[in-house]
C-alpha cells in the first residue's frame, strides 16, 4: 500500500518496480504491492464484500468443468432430468481428459501448497511447474510418487536460483522420506533440466554460514569471523568434495564463536543445521588442524589480553 501522509519529493512520480512503489525522482521506496495475499472472510457479509467474479484461467486442461452437484450456479436446484443430464456430460468429459492432464491436475495443487508454506518466492515455484511439466511429459511418474517428483522439483527450483532453503526442510513439510525425494531428484537433474538448459548448482558451505548464523542470533562479526575462517581453511587444502557443506559451515561457526559471549553449544548448532554432534566435531577438528597456527596465535592474544 502507497503511503501518501508524507510527500517524498516536490514532484512525486510513483511507480512500480520489483514489487516496491518507488518515486523515479527522489528514489523514496513508498511501500510494497502484496501478490496472492488474500483477505480471509468469516461473516456472511464479508464473504459477499470479497467475493471474486472473475474468470479464473488455467494453464492446462479444459477452460470449464462439468461438476456434478444438484444446484446450478445461481444455486437453483436441477431438475431431475437435467440433473441426470450433466452427470452423463461430466463423465464423457472425463474420458476425454489425457493422462497428462490428469497428472498436471494432480501435481499442480500439491506443488503450490508446499511453495506456500515454505514462503517460496514465486519466480521459483514457476520454475519448479517448468521442470515438473517436462517430468510429466517424460512419464517419468509412472510407477513413482507424484508427491516425490513435485518436492524434487521445487528443490532443484530452488538450487538453481540459489535461494537459501536445505531439502531436509523441504521433506519435513512434505511429509515425505528423504530417501524418495532424492531418487527423484537424480532423475530430475540428469534426464530433465539439460533438455530445459537449466544448470542445477549444488549449495556451498558459504552462504550457509550467514543462514545458519541468522537463526542462531549470532554476530555479524562472528559470521564474518566464520567466514574467514572457511577462505583460510580452503586455502590450507581443506576438501569440500563428499562433504555436507552444512557440516563445515556450522563447524566454523562453532570455532568463530567458541571463547566469546556468543558461545554455543553443540546441540544448539547441529539442531540448527540439521547434522550431527559427531559431524560437527569431526568437522571442526578437521578446520582446526589446518588452522592450528591461527588458533595458536588467538590464544595468545588471549593471554596478553588476560594480563
Amino acid at each position: 500500500m502507497i503511503d501518501d501522509k508524507e510527500p517524498c519529493c516536490d514532484d512525486p512520480n510513483i511507480t512500480l518496480s520489483l514489487g516496491n512503489y518507488v518515486c523515479l525522482n527522489c528514489g523514496m521506496v513508498k511501500g510494497k504491492e502484496l501478490v496472492s495475499h488474500e483477505k480471509r472472510a468469516y461473516t456472511s457479509q464479508e464473504v459477499n464484500e470479497r467475493r471474486r467474479t472473475e474468470p479464473t484461467w488455467r494453464t492446462f486442461g479444459p477452460r470449464t468443468l462439468i461438476g456434478i452437484s444438484a444446484p446450478d450456479s445461481k444455486g437453483n436446484h436441477l431438475m431431475p432430468r437435467r440433473q441426470a443430464m450433466f452427470n452423463r456430460l461430466s463423465k464423457i468429459q472425463g474420458s476425454l481428459i489425457n493422462s497428462l492432464e490428469r497428472n498436471y491436475w494432480e501435481a499442480k495443487p500439491k506443488l503450490v501448497a508446499l511453495a506456500r508454506k515454505l514462503n517460496i518466492p514465486e519466480y521459483v515455484s514457476e520454475t519448479a511447474w517448468t521442470i515438473y511439466s517436462e517430468v510429466a511429459k517424460q512419464k517419468l511418474t509412472m510407477g513413482r510418487s507424484i508427491e516425490a517428483f513435485t518436492t524434487a522439483s521445487l528443490y532443484a527450483a530452488i538450487r538453481i536460483h540459489n535461494f537459501p532453503k536445505l531439502l531436509e526442510e523441504i521433506t519435513e513439510v512434505a511429509l515425505i522420506p528423504l530417501r524418495s525425494v532424492h531418487r527423484s531428484l537424480a532423475l530430475v537433474v540428469r534426464k530433465v533440466l539439460p533438455p530445459l538448459k537449466l544448470k542445477y548448482k549444488p549449495i556451498g558451505p558459504a552462504p550457509l554460514i550467514y543462514r545458519f548464523g541468522a537463526d542462531l542470533d549470532l554476530s555479524i562479526s562472528v559470521q564474518k569471523r566464520a567466514y574467514e575462517l572457511l577462505l583460510k581453511a580452503k586455502a590450507k587444502g581443506l576438501s569440500i568434495m563428499g562433504k555436507d557443506p552444512k557440516g563445515i559451515s556450522c563447524a566454523v561457526l562453532y570455532l568463530a564463536a567458541k571463547g566469546t559471549p556468543e558461545k554455543l553449544t553443540q546441540t544448539a548448532i547441529a539442531e540448527v543445521g540439521h547434522i550431527t554432534e559427531v559431524t560437527l566435531r569431526t568437522r571442526a577438528k578437521q578446520v582446526k588442524q589446518l588452522l592450528k597456527d591461527e588458533f595458536k596465535k588467538k590464544n595468545a592474544q588471549d593471554d596478553d589480553d588476560d594480563i
